[in-house]
């Protein structure tokens, strides 16, 4: 078995999942018993089930496999309970690190998120080298992430063959769920996005991202972290884009960080009564405070990191959330 995949049946792993196979290789999925599996629709991998924190599924999974790629993550910036996020991101990470170890991988890659980095006080976009620390992360996903990392660490300096990934904000294909920055893209074909935060993104195209952890998984340096990005845009920037190709009109006016915050905290306290999750997570208009901006450029230059246009990640989501029903088609075609 060329490859094992965890969260194979997820957005940035679905679409790894496919640039494994248009490669030739033979890929395996880790997936949960029940799993929605829409995101491997027409792929031919082998279904191994099991649960990150079920280490007998685990050594199962990785029996074999020459690379194993760590994509699976707990992603939710609101729950109920944050321990689950603790014990999916983090014990979940050494679980399978540590199966694959035993299990004597060739090569594992991570996948973190650039929201495990530092970002600079001076606005200059952040990198793999940023000083950051856990005080830094803003609620449990991200300093579960963090707190993943330093066990990838761990393991890397035990001789782990092991490399770090960091995607930014990925758009495009395959996004079922869909991830946060896909529902942001679906709220505002739908019109709902009337008004616009100051914060900031670095898009990249989902597909660069698929790319990038196999670059890595070929090319990586063992110990080593890789900012899988490309552009930075501001918030307003991303609708403007979108309402180019799409005809839909982007908002208007900015809405202040104290008119957020509240709305999110009522959300947040009306789930809790209801049962439900928020439409907006306070952690997101935390998250918002500040731009999300990093550079890939040494991905770019150790790795060979596809550098798709901003534009065309965003044009071709736009495409498939329509295509696919998520949203109505816009007054210009995609």
């Amino acid at each position: 078995m060329d490859a094992l995949v965890t969260g194979g049946t997820g957005f940035v792993g679905a679409n790894l999942v496919r640039e494994l196979l248009a490669d030739g290789r033979t890929v395996r999925v880790l997936a949960r018993p029940g799993s929605d599996r829409r995101a491997l629709e027409g792929c031919r991998v082998e279904i191994a089930e099991g649960d990150l924190l079920d280490r007998d599924s685990l050594r199962a999974a990785v029996a074999g496999a020459r690379r194993v790629y760590h994509v699976a993550a707990d992603y939710r910036l609101w729950a109920r309970d944050s321990r689950e996020l603790y014990r999916a991101n983090v014990d979940g990470t050494r679980h399978v690190l540590e199966a694959a170890v035993e299990a004597g991988a060739e090569r594992i890659v991570y996948t973190s998120t650039v929201g495990a980095l530092g970002i600079p006080r001076d606005g200059t976009p952040g990198d793999e080298t940023t000083p950051v620390g856990l005080e830094d992360m803003v609620g449990p996903y991200k300093a579960s992430k963090f707190l993943a990392e330093r066990v990838v660490d761990e393991l890397a300096a035990r001789g782990a063959p092991v490399v770090i990934v960091n995607p930014s904000a990925p758009v495009g294909p395959w996004d079922i769920k869909p991830t946060p920055t896909g529902q942001m893209i679906v709220d505002f074909l739908k019109g709902k996005m009337v008004g616009s935060l100051d914060t900031g993104l670095n898009i990249v195209h989902v597909r660069d991202v698929a790319r990038g952890h196999i670059l890595a998984g070929d090319r990586g340096k063992a110990g080593q972290k890789y900012v899988l990005g490309n552009r930075n845009m501001a918030l307003i920037e991303i609708f403007r884009a979108l309402a180019s190709f799409t005809g839909v009109r982007a908002p208007r006016f900015r809405v202040p960080y104290g008119v957020a915050w509240l709305a999110a905290f009522c959300m947040e306290s009306a789930a809790r009564v209801t049962g439900g999750a928020p439409e907006v997570a306070l952690d997101a208009v935390r998250m918002a405070r500040k731009r999300m901006y990093f550079s890939a450029a040494k991905a770019v230059r150790e790795l060979g990191l596809p550098q798709t246009p901003a534009e065309d990640a965003l044009r071709d989501a736009v495409t498939w959330f329509v295509e696919r029903g998520y949203a109505p088609r816009p007054a210009k075609a995609a």
